[in-house]
């Protein structure tokens, strides 16, 4: 795992489940994890014992253009990668395994960018088992959560061994992926060849607007 917020939320889950194989689903609380609630969500079986999503988080469904609530999640992925993710995600609903995976995600207009994604069991009992996961960018380009993405395929996939990760994790420097909107230190002064009213910013000239009543 490289990225802060999956780094966090298996961190948060660790911490829940102690000794156990998995923390209970009511052991969750959303206020713990509220930074992370945008990019997380939670699967369950469907009918046909099929992974459907039971909830998903705002900007993961911007991020997909559509909500996901009760959607398929394997519908979501190459048709190469359903049957290894359909047997994957068996193993993390019945034998409390922890995923984790990497993968390109690819928009209709052509556009493609890098996620990272874990998959952590909760307990639930035989008749209802969750998975709690995250789905997180690598990289934040400027259109992502307006141009869809439509179709996923697998980079890497691994099983990761929750008593030996936490070790793991303190020496590998995590991946921040800064926000679309720039911090102050990324905004130039007015030089001569920018018009006095505007700051550049980057390539770009911000113009300070207004409202005259």
């Amino acid at each position: 795992m490289k990225h802060e917020g999956t780094i966090a939320l298996f961190q948060y889950w660790n911490r829940l489940r102690g000794k156990r194989p998995a923390p209970r689903r009511t052991e969750i609380e959303p206020a713990d994890i509220k930074s992370l609630l945008a990019d997380t969500f939670i699967l369950e079986k469907d009918s046909r014992g099929e992974p459907v999503f039971r909830l998903a988080g705002t900007r993961l469904c911007a991020t997909f253009g559509r909500e996901l609530k009760g959607y398929s999640f394997l519908s979501a992925w190459v048709h190469r990668d359903q049957r290894v993710l359909s047997r994957f995600t068996h193993s993390a609903f019945h034998n409390k395994s922890v995923i984790a995976i990497t993968f390109e995600g690819a928009t209709l207009s052509g556009r493609s960018n890098q996620f990272e994604m874990v998959l952590l069991p909760l307990e639930g009992g035989l008749g209802s088992p969750r998975v709690l996961g995250a789905i997180t960018p690598l990289h934040r380009p400027y259109w992502l959560g307006t141009d869809p993405i439509i179709e996923a395929s697998i980079d890497t996939l691994r099983v990761v061994d929750p008593a030996r990760e936490p070790a793991l994790l303190a020496t590998r420097p995590a991946v921040t992926v800064p926000p679309i909107a720039p911090a102050e230190n990324q905004m130039l002064p007015v030089t001569p060849e920018t018009p006095e009213a505007g700051r550049r910013v980057r390539h770009l000239v911000v113009i300070e607007g207004g409202r005259e009543r």
